[in-house]
């Protein structure tokens, strides 16, 4: 499948009553930009935790960095296989193809401005991850879309560890 990217010649402006929330009452997701809204430059979602919300398990993308900005509360995140903590005003930013993750730090909600650069059609992503959390689709159905959305879930013992700990 191919998309056909427009022109990213003008400003584009999401207002805030203008952008679908999809998830659940752990994990929020407000769509704000979409890969074909910006040329494919990038893609971008804000993102709403509660206390002990996994936001991604481990994974990569192959063509893109990630962009985390803490907009309010604490994460952790894992970049390769380092754990970092990141509290509000703190930016991380992961390279392509270098593993990944990201939860609440334990006891705390967070917020958070996710970018992706270069841009990767996400919106149905998230759609798809909101309908597997209501038993609506099969876990194992993300199989099929990880070249699409350019998003390959992999295992890290460093992440597993962190959670068990």
């Amino acid at each position: 499948m191919s998309f056909v990217l427009p022109p990213f010649n003008r400003s584009v402006i999401i207002r805030a009553d203008e952008a679908e929330i999809v998830g659940g009452s752990q994990a929020k997701v407000s769509l704000l930009v979409d890969s074909s809204a910006t040329g494919g430059a990038l893609s971008t979602v804000r993102v709403t935790l509660e206390k002990g919300a996994d936001g991604a398990r481990p994974h990569r993308h192959h063509h893109s960095a990630e962009m985390f900005y803490v907009l309010d509360g604490a994460v952790r995140i894992l970049s390769g296989t380092e754990i970092v903590t990141a509290e509000q005003g703190d930016v991380i930013v992961v390279p392509p193809r270098v593993a990944h993750a990201f939860s609440t730090q334990r006891g705390r909600n967070a917020e958070l401005l996710v970018v992706i650069a270069q841009g990767v059609e996400r919106f149905e992503y998230f759609r798809k991850l909101t309908r597997i959390g209501r038993g609506e689709e099969p876990p194992e159905s993300l199989r099929d879309v990880q070249e699409l959305y350019d998003t390959f879930f992999l295992k890290s013992p460093e992440w597993e560890a962190q959670l068990s700990a």
